[in-house]
């Protein structure tokens, strides 16, 4: 993928398949069901299901925005499960879920510059003048859930400094969990997860990586750290 000059095209997940899992559930006799997906500021695919919450009677239906993608959504899944199995009713979790996704974010480093050309994300000019100035732009989720240009920084080993300072400053009060994500650079995120745990930022960050949709987007290399709060 690295030296394509075009890279692989992702597409939406299929409403048909939705579809077949809601009629599924309220033919089980299910009564409520909730939906975590990527969020609306990167697919289309939130805005797309929205009329499918008044299409089966009988079953409650809830897709909120998650405002994220990746490891933090997964997160955000096994959060649900919890608060059921500890006796939650639909109402509660959906107001956990919902102070959650409020105080969840994600800051990425892309390695190859190159890669986000070749995407449509960066302009040529742009990608060579960076790689001039040994630029590593330091982009977020906003709280659109829209991935924009948080900082940039000179040098891959200042934006790693200033990463770890943002996620000090962001989980600063409260419980969170913090991930490292990673585009097929193990060692690199295990340097970064220990760079972490030396900072103080606390004793539960993990390694995860990125699935294949998001590491299109974002090429090999690439780092992120995303914080969601234990609720």
């Amino acid at each position: 993928m690295a030296q394509a000059s075009e890279l692989p095209k992702t597409s939406q997940p299929s409403i048909a398949k939705l579809d077949e899992i809601l009629t599924s559930l309220k033919e089980q006799g299910y009564t409520h069901a909730l939906g975590l997906f990527l969020s609306s500021g990167i697919s289309g695919f939130y805005q797309n299901i929205q009329y499918m919450i008044e299409e089966y009677e009988g079953l409650t239906i809830a897709f909120p925005d998650t405002l994220i993608t990746s490891a933090p959504l997964g997160i955000m899944v096994e959060s649900v499960f919890n608060w059921r199995d500890q006796g939650d009713d639909f109402a509660i979790i959906q107001d956990k879920l919902a102070i959650q996704i409020s105080h969840t974010s994600a800051f990425i480093m892309v390695d190859d510059l190159d890669h986000l050309v070749r995407g449509g994300r960066l302009s040529n000019g742009a990608a060579i003048l960076g790689n001039l100035l040994s630029i590593k732009p330091i982009l977020y989720f906003n709280d659109q859930g829209v991935i924009e240009v948080y900082e940039k920084v000179r040098t891959e080993k200042k934006a790693t400094k200033r990463l770890i300072e943002i996620i000090k400053e962001a989980t600063a009060s409260g419980q969170y969990r913090i991930i490292v994500i990673h585009g097929n650079a193990p060692e690199k995120a295990e340097e970064l997860r220990q760079h972490l745990l030396e900072s103080g930022v606390g004793m539960d960050v993990s390694l995860a990586t990125f699935g294949s949709v998001i590491g299109t987007h974002l090429g090999a290399g690439s780092i992120a750290l995303g914080y969601i709060p234990v609720i």
